[in-house]
């Protein structure tokens, strides 16, 4: 029997996040490929995109739940300042656990927790609308 949908993690690398001369002390290429080895023993899905929008909290990811998670009332999780390998660690094992909605998140993780920017909100409500 198939497993049933997962998370989907996106992790930002726009002009910012990811950014060498931003962060010089973080290994940016060693944070996906970490995500990556996660992704594929657990399943989640991984995707990384352009900018997503709070520059000043680079390095961002979003943890997006699964239809569980959805269902049990998780949303869309932002987690800035991701730059350290333990913050990378937590989200990759937040995530195996079942991430939003489904399992709780290490204190230290929701430490970094931030809010979308303001144009995310507006642009999922419309979606939501329609």
């Amino acid at each position: 029997m198939p497993s049933p949908p997962a998370c989907t993690v996106v992790v930002c690398r726009g002009c910012c996040c990811g950014n060498a001369a931003k962060h010089p002390g973080a290994d940016h290429a060693a944070q996906l490929e970490r995500l990556r080895a996660a992704s594929a023993e657990h399943g989640f899905r991984l995707r990384t995109t352009d900018c997503l929008g709070p520059c000043d909290q680079a390095n961002v990811v979003v943890v997006a739940p699964s239809p569980a998670g959805r269902r049990a009332g998780g949303r869309p999780t932002w987690v800035g300042f991701a730059t350290d390998t333990d913050s990378t660690e937590e989200i990759a094992n937040w995530v195996a656990a079942g991430g939003p909605g489904v399992a709780e998140p290490p204190l230290t993780l929701e430490l970094q927790f931030i809010d979308p920017p303001r144009e995310g909100r507006v642009r999922s409500r419309r979606g939501a609308e329609s």
